[in-house]
């Protein structure tokens, strides 16, 4: 649950890290709030990872303030920070047991034996290992092992969880599977996460918000929904899921709503910038949110465009749009939805969509 009334639990003012001339971060500033689940994502390179292995204490910032439950932390060494971490390799002592590493971070901090017992027995039940405590890493499987670094990282409680691709390593089933154990446990146990990934996918479904990082900066941080339904900037809108982009020219407004010029056709869009008319603009366009028609079926209105090819998706069909000027587009279309339509490729359809879908930024 998160506590906003704890106020952060984690800020970063200003940090920057570069190398040589090449700034890796340049002027972050965020806050994570007590309870929250916030996801960097971004593609390699972007400064994500550089970020969160600043807050680890692993790198040091070249300027800037690291503040951990209200009081700096950005010269302390590592060990010094109430942090936990998840790596993506999983990092277990191969000679110990299960139990053993997990105990490990208790061990250097001195917990009497009697408590550490109890809270080891506590974490292997939350991650689902409760039977696990005596074998070795070697006999688990590659989600049992991430499970158990996992309860190494939570064991002693620490104020922040920090969470670097802590899935990458593992196929689709158990990576799916064990997102949705992370958000379980974040939820029930009440932890700050910081979570570090490039899969568009996997930031959507785990977290509270999401912070797209792009050539060392933020781009955008918000709600998943946020950043899917109202995207700040061009990148977010093409980084963040599918989206179409084409020309278009903005008009001006036709009551409350702004025009645009979409291949030869006014058409509703979103601005996300002011312009004067007749200013080029790119629009952004999810393919879920595009509606097809027949010539036949409207009343002129629309994009006219060709359907060239029509994919079967199992519990969607994808349809591959020509438009007049050869730009190609994409809507997808749910099965039973898509069937009653009754395009073939070949066909000439019609394409509209709410204003609030198309987001028109600068060109």
């Amino acid at each position: 649950m998160i506590s906003p009334e704890l106020g952060p639990i984690l800020e970063l003012r200003g940090i920057r890290k570069h190398y040589g001339r090449h700034a890796a971060v340049d002027d972050v500033s965020l806050k994570l709030r007590h309870g929250e689940f916030l996801t960097f994502l971004g593609p390699s390179g972007s400064g994500k990872t550089t970020t969160l292995m600043m807050v680890a204490g692993l790198q040091q910032p070249d300027s800037g303030q690291i503040i951990l439950a209200g009081k700096p932390v950005d010269r302390l060494p590592p060990y010094k920070r109430d942090i936990g971490m998840v790596f993506q390799h999983y990092a277990l002592f191969p000679h110990m047991t299960v139990r053993r590493n997990v105990a490990f971070p208790l061990e250097m901090r001195g917990t009497p034996r009697a408590e550490a017992e109890r809270m080891v027995t506590a974490a292997l039940a939350m991650v689902g290992l409760p039977d696990h405590g005596d074998r070795l890493p070697r006999q688990l499987s590659g989600g049992q092992q991430q499970r158990v670094a996992l309860a190494r990282a939570m064991v002693y409680r620490p104020a922040l969880l920090l969470m670097d691709e802590p899935l990458g390593a593992l196929d689709k089933a158990l990576r799916e599977g064990l997102q949705l154990e992370i958000k379980r446990l974040h939820r029930e146990q009440r932890m700050s996460v910081l979570y570090v990934t490039h899969d568009q996918s996997e930031a959507l479904t785990m977290s509270d918000r999401i912070a797209v990082f792009d050539g060392g900066r933020i781009q955008q941080i918000g709600t998943p929904s946020d950043l899917y339904e109202r995207p700040a900037t061009r990148f977010v809108a093409g980084f963040v899921g599918e989206t179409n982009f084409v020309p278009a020219e903005l008009l001006g407004r036709e009551g409350e709503a702004r025009r645009a010029l979409v291949a030869g056709v006014p058409m509703p869009v979103s601005a996300r910038f002011l312009a004067a008319p007749g200013t080029p603009a790119v629009l952004a366009i999810r393919p879920e949110r595009l509606r097809l028609s027949a010539p036949a079926d409207d009343d002129g209105g629309g994009v006219p465009a060709e359907l060239v090819d029509l994919i079967y998706l199992g519990n969607a069909r994808r349809f591959v749009l020509r438009l007049p000027g050869g730009q190609e587009w994409s809507a997808v279309m749910q099965a039973e939805a898509a069937e009653a339509v009754m395009l073939r490729p070949g066909d000439a359809v019609r394409l509209s969509w709410n204003e609030v879908h198309a987001t028109a930024f600068p060109a």
